[in-house]
């Protein structure tokens, strides 16, 4: 009887488990990515740097892109240095939710 019920403790934790973790490091993964590879150009609030003419990510016209249009504005801006452009898609989608994050 008391292993059953140890059994099913350990099963409950590792499913919980299984379900957050992924979650929780998609966005740990976005700020990184967007720490180290856009806030030195978009600022680390993501308000832009009018004099390097680096957009806000947090502006109204930025909160009205779609997701698709967010992701192809960081991987197909021409001033957009070749380590963004080469981003993953995976890591496309950590940052442009990341954004998201700092939009609201």
């Amino acid at each position: 009887m008391k292993t059953t019920k140890l059994v099913m403790l350990v099963m409950t934790i590792a499913v919980a488990l299984f379900i957050l973790i992924p979650n929780l490091s998609w966005a740990e993964d976005g700020a990184a990515i967007y720490k180290g590879k856009c806030a030195m150009c978009h600022g680390a609030d993501a308000a832009g740097k009018p004099a390097m003419k680096a957009p806000s990510l947090i502006s109204d016209d930025a909160k009205k892109l779609s997701d698709a249009d967010l992701a192809k504005a960081v991987t197909g801006t021409a001033k957009h240095t070749p380590a963004v452009k080469s981003l993953a898609a995976d890591d496309v989608k950590a940052v442009v939710a990341y954004v998201r994050s700092l939009q609201k």
